[in-house]
């Protein structure tokens, strides 16, 4: 739910706007009745009620124009003053309803793609990077990893459980779950996690330490992970394999 709240607001405000624009036409329809919606016959707002009546217009179109919907002035006003002046609706009350629902899926599809774009690039750009440092293996999955400690003892297989310490963070240094921090190693079956992990501890020596830095795809890939693993986010675990069982 928390996707809707700044739309939400924002919608809150609109509703404002308009309730406030109607309830000011409605007072001053008379006067109004035969004013024509354009600039050439729009005067500086001078009294209270005429700079209250801009000032939401003003608001109320920039709104609509954050929220990216396609929007007609004309169309507007026309809306605005059926109720204003107690005219009959050219849409029903179901179709302005779909109408709006409508709208709002558009704009929450817009934002999502916006967002999913940018942590999707900046996963991408970190790794383009970060794979070209010295000691940073690329295997052909595109997991990149470098050895902070090497191990002497036999390499898991998929199927085997491992116990390892733990820390991971996103790229930008949040931590998100350590096994380091909590004081406890975890044990788990090597072919039940993501596939970047299965992939690497396998690579490991037992006692040995490395850092993964593991790709969107090869870590929660599009759906992300409680709160702080957002969709399309690169992660960086550093692991140490202390036990095969």
């Amino acid at each position: 739910m928390r996707r809707f709240s700044s739309f939400a607001v924002s919608c809150v405000l609109f509703v404002v706007s308009v309730a406030l624009l109607v309830m000011l036409l409605r007072e001053r329809s008379d006067h109004q009745s035969t004013r024509e919606a354009n600039l050439s016959d729009v005067k500086k707002p001078e009294t209270p009620a005429e700079r209250i009546s801009y000032a939401y217009g003003v608001v109320a179109y920039r709104q609509l124009l954050e929220m990216g919907h396609p929007f007609s002035v004309d169309d507007f006003m026309a809306g605005l003053k059926t109720v204003a002046t107690g005219g009959q609706s050219l849409m029903s009350d179901e179709q302005i309803e779909k109408t709006i629902e409508e709208a709002e899926l558009a704009m929450i599809e817009r934002q999502e793609a916006k967002v999913v774009k940018t942590d999707k690039v900046i996963g991408e750009e970190f790794l383009a990077e970060n794979g070209k440092r010295e000691g940073v293996v690329i295997t052909a999955s595109g997991l990149q990893y470098e050895v902070i400690k090497s191990g002497d003892g036999p390499q898991p297989k998929t199927t085997d459980k491992v116990t390892v310490h733990y820390h991971g963070t996103l790229i930008d240094g949040t931590v998100f779950d350590s096994s380091v921090e909590r004081g406890q190693p975890a044990t788990f079956p090597l072919n039940q996690v993501i596939p970047g992990w299965t992939e690497g501890v396998a690579l490991m020596a037992k006692g040995a330490k490395y850092r993964f830095y593991i790709p969107y795809n090869l870590a929660y890939g599009s759906r992300g992970a409680g709160g702080k693993i957002k969709p399309y986010s690169a992660l960086i675990f550093e692991v140490e394999l202390l036990e095969i069982k």
